[in-house]
């Protein structure tokens, strides 16, 4: 019993030395400067998304290549889930093509007062906006392709609601739409009043936003009267 319980001391007495060694050793490891280590943050872009559009993607998140001491590395490494995204303002979508890296280091140099900035690297540097326009649509329906039942006709005007429609976006986009949408009536055999909603049938690229996806197309319908009907 006894060469067993001064067994386990000499263990615990060991494991006891063993971490108080480990622990100043990394006391004094994180107290030296000079270590370097990149940082990854979120990125936002921010412009006039009002009256321009990003026609390629924009950079999501940059990496940062920081220097200093293994205190002030740690944190920001190990307690960075939460961090703030770098903010990169656009004064003139119209004629800035990149992102200025120096605009951009000094920028995240004001998230790191303990630290130093020596690179950033994004997921492109490159910019691409085009001014936002809008294009109005007329909606017409296609009236000699309305399959009627034989003996019925349309005896009303034909109601498009709406009859316009605006598709904002780039003009390189927007020239790429019809000037006029024509919408066919797929329902076959129509002998009854018509009053359906219809889906516009046009490619829709991410780039624009369209007032309307549908449209709400009736009209009356009647017989046509037969000289027996007099």
């Amino acid at each position: 019993m006894n060469n067993n319980t001064t067994g386990r001391g000499r263990v615990k007495t060991f494991i006891g030395c063993l971490l108080a060694a480990t622990f100043f050793w990394l006391m004094n490891v994180l107290n030296k400067d000079n270590y370097s280590i990149k940082l990854n943050y979120p990125l936002v872009i921010d412009y006039d998304n009002a009256s321009f559009v990003a026609v390629q993607p924009l950079p999501k998140r940059v990496s940062v290549n920081v220097s200093g001491d293994g205190w002030s590395l740690l944190q920001k490494s190990w307690f960075n889930f939460n961090a703030d995204p770098v903010v990169y303002k656009v004064l003139n979508p119209s004629k800035d093509s990149f992102i200025n890296t120096t605009t951009l280091t000094d920028q995240i140099t004001e998230l790191f007062p303990l630290l130093k900035v020596n690179y950033v690297i994004a997921d492109t540097f490159e910019l691409n906006f085009e001014r936002k326009v809008r294009k109005i649509i007329p909606i017409r329906i296609d009236s000699l392709d309305i399959h009627m039942q034989k003996g019925y006709m349309i005896s009303s005007i034909i109601n498009v609601s709406p009859s316009l429609i605006s598709i904002d976006g780039p003009a390189s986009v927007l020239s790429t739409y019809p000037d006029t949408l024509h919408i066919s009536i797929a329902t076959p055999k129509i002998q009854n009043d018509y009053d359906e909603t219809l889906p516009l049938d046009f490619k829709m690229s991410p780039l624009v936003e369209i007032s309307h996806k549908e449209v709400s197309v009736s009209f009356e319908v009647a017989r046509y009267l037969n000289q027996s009907d007099n």
